[in-house]
């Protein structure tokens, strides 16, 4: 199951390079969570209802986890696939465990082993090489992909989601989850109309809607649901492990399906995103 999602998560960054040209960003992230909304809705109901009480009393939460999560970081996730590319994104999006556990420094104080330490910064390190496309000039500069800039920024504030998570209230993963996302859509509403005064309405073409399908069923909805019966069957620690496949299937995906070239300085980076995320796992056991 966590091999599907992974391949679910990794896929949506080739879904989001697709969508260039057939639907726009904030298009696609409202129909994404209006049909995530949907589905969760007959599935989850029951969830939704029993948790209501909770979710109400903690409404703040949800919204603020909503927004930050789900539509900022689509967001800005969807926005970078038009300026920078499917290899990229799929490791900066690896990144988001490590960035994790410097927050969890950062905020919560909580102690780091040297290995960890030394996982976070081959792993910085690794985001810097992408963001910086090889070149350490264009950082002197500061003259850096814009694109990557949009998805540096989507995976700090998943982060920051993810660290959200771990101070939950007592409601059901799906309760949750169902009105986060109808959050999401909510929330969406605004950016899109702003992005349609800016940039005039146009609708969809069909290869638009058809990626609307995939990215609500697959990564949006299949995906979260294998993900949270994962958790239930492993636990959170071992789930998250499977995380690290994310830049892996998402290099792979984006050479065959895109014909994107794997430039040297992205191996690289691949290698060291994962080598510092390892480095983290096995410093977490010596703890």
């Amino acid at each position: 199951m966590l091999i599907i999602t992974t391949a679910c998560w990794a896929g949506n960054v080739i879904l989001g390079k697709l969508a260039v040209g057939e639907i726009t960003p904030m298009q696609l992230v409202s129909a994404r969570w209006f049909g995530v909304s949907l589905l969760l809705l007959v599935f989850a109901r029951k969830y939704i209802v029993t948790d209501w009480p909770v979710i109400r009393k903690h409404l703040w939460f949800v919204l603020l986890m909503g927004m930050s999560g789900f539509t900022a970081f689509n967001a800005l996730y969807y926005l970078a696939a038009h300026s920078t590319s499917a290899i990229n994104i799929g490791i900066l999006q690896g990144s988001i465990p490590v960035f994790v556990l410097l927050a969890s420094y950062l905020i919560f104080r909580f102690k780091s082993s040297p290995l960890q330490l030394l996982g976070v910064s081959l792993t910085l390190l690794g985001v810097i090489i992408v963001a910086s496309g090889g070149d350490f000039d264009k950082l002197r500069q500061l003259n850096l992909n814009i694109g990557d800039l949009f998805m540096l920024t989507a995976c700090i504030l998943y982060a920051a989601y993810s660290l959200g998570l771990s101070r939950r209230p007592p409601a059901s993963a799906l309760g949750l989850f169902t009105a986060m996302a109808c959050v999401a859509f909510l929330v969406s509403l605004p950016l899109l109309a702003i992005e349609s005064y800016q940039q005039g309405m146009t609708m969809p073409t069909t290869k638009g809607w058809i990626i609307v399908g995939l990215v609500t069923l697959l990564p949006s909805f299949l995906a979260q649901v294998l993900f949270i019966r994962s958790v239930e069957l492993i636990g959170p620690a071992r789930a998250g492990v499977f995380i690290n496949l994310i830049p892996v299937f998402a290099s792979v995906m984006a050479v065959y399906y895109l014909q994107e070239p794997l430039q040297s300085f992205q191996m690289v980076s691949l290698l060291m995103v994962l080598g510092g995320i390892g480095l983290s796992e096995l410093g977490k056991k010596t703890i």
